[in-house]
């Protein structure tokens, strides 16, 4: 059984190996589900990695980790002892801490850039793990330490970039380069923003308005004249009627 177990652990690694370039020493996020589950069965991490990954490791947690086993008290202290041991590695979570399995999700977040093995009996982290691409997950099961296979998003991830659907970020990385190197990435400034062409100001398309003449002011000391305006009114008679008139008498 031992022989079948290490045959199956070569042939994940070396998927992870080709696939996602992992490389040793072989680093391997613990929390403290993990450890715990490790004292109960008897299995002395450090002694039984190594010669399980057939290599070398490196084995590690976080600050949020520790500070979520001191808060659980007593009852993990045992597991907070092991964890002690290990390489400690920077988190975002050093003024706020979170629980291990947020801290955990932000150290492999975005296909795993640091390349961790994560060791962990945590469900909701398992879960994350097999969702994320390129990211190896490690549990005890009877007594011993399994290497779970690769994920369906990981084989879908890989089976997608030998279609040519997908790019690698090394092979991302190397289009910026040339494209910088050719001049065909133009560089932002910060200075004023260009203005755009746009259509004519529409308040310039309005007719103008011609401008009232003013009125003739008089010079000082002159009265103004009055225009008279004379009416005929329809009823009056004219000149010649009346003429008329005066000869009938």
């Amino acid at each position: 059984m031992k022989i079948t177990r290490q045959k199956h652990a070569k042939r994940n690694i070396s998927f992870y190996k080709y696939n996602f370039n992992f490389r040793e020493p072989y680093q391997i996020l613990v929390d403290g589900t993990f450890c715990q589950a490790a004292l109960k069965n008897k299995i002395q991490i450090k002694e039984q990695m190594p010669k399980y990954f057939m290599g070398e490791v490196q084995l590690c947690t976080t600050n949020c980790v520790l500070k979520e086993l001191e808060a659980l008290g007593k009852e993990l202290y045992g597991a907070k002892i092991i964890l002690q041991r290990f390489k400690v590695r920077n988190c975002p979570h050093y003024k706020s801490p979170v629980s291990a399995s947020q801290c955990l999700q932000s150290m492999i977040d975005g296909h795993n850039p640091h390349h961790y093995f994560v060791a962990t009996q945590d469900q909701e982290l398992t879960a994350f793990i097999k969702r994320t691409p390129g990211v190896p997950l490690i549990f005890i099961i009877q007594n011993t330490i399994v290497l779970d296979k690769p994920s369906s998003a990981s084989v879908a991830h890989i089976q997608a970039l030998q279609a040519g659907q997908l790019v690698t970020i090394q092979q991302q990385q190397s289009i910026d380069t040339l494209k910088q190197e050719q001049g065909l990435v133009k560089s932002v400034s910060r200075g004023k923003k260009r203005k755009r062409k746009g259509g004519p100001n529409p308040l310039s398309c309005l007719k103008k308005k011609k401008k009232a003449t003013p009125a003739l002011q008089p010079k000082p000391g002159e009265k103004k004249k009055r225009s008279r305006h004379r009416r005929h009114k329809s009823g009056a008679p004219t000149l010649q009627q009346s003429d008329n008139q005066n000869v009938e008498v």
